[in-house]
């Protein structure tokens, strides 16, 4: 079995819980009521992709490098 590393942005929400976000598959979108949940979720949306590109012989997404910085806007 093998395993596979992404990066994994965990998003606080205003109304409590975390939006997840995975730069390397961007077109995953889930959300838990803990952080916990939140991991297990995106560990699984992340399986479900995986599966699926082995399934049909598509390339394994690979994980990037995210660049992270803060920005200052005048108005």
């Amino acid at each position: 079995m093998a395993e596979y590393h992404f990066t994994v942005y965990f998003e606080p929400l205003d109304e409590g819980g975390y939006n997840v976000i995975v730069p390397a598959i961007p077109e995953i979108c889930t959300f838990g009521s803990t952080r916990q949940e939140a991991r297990e979720m995106a560990k699984d949306a992340i399986r479900c992709v995986i599966e699926s590109a082995l399934k049909h012989g598509e390339p394994i997404p690979q994980d990037i490098e995210p660049a992270k910085e803060s920005v200052t806007v005048s108005v």
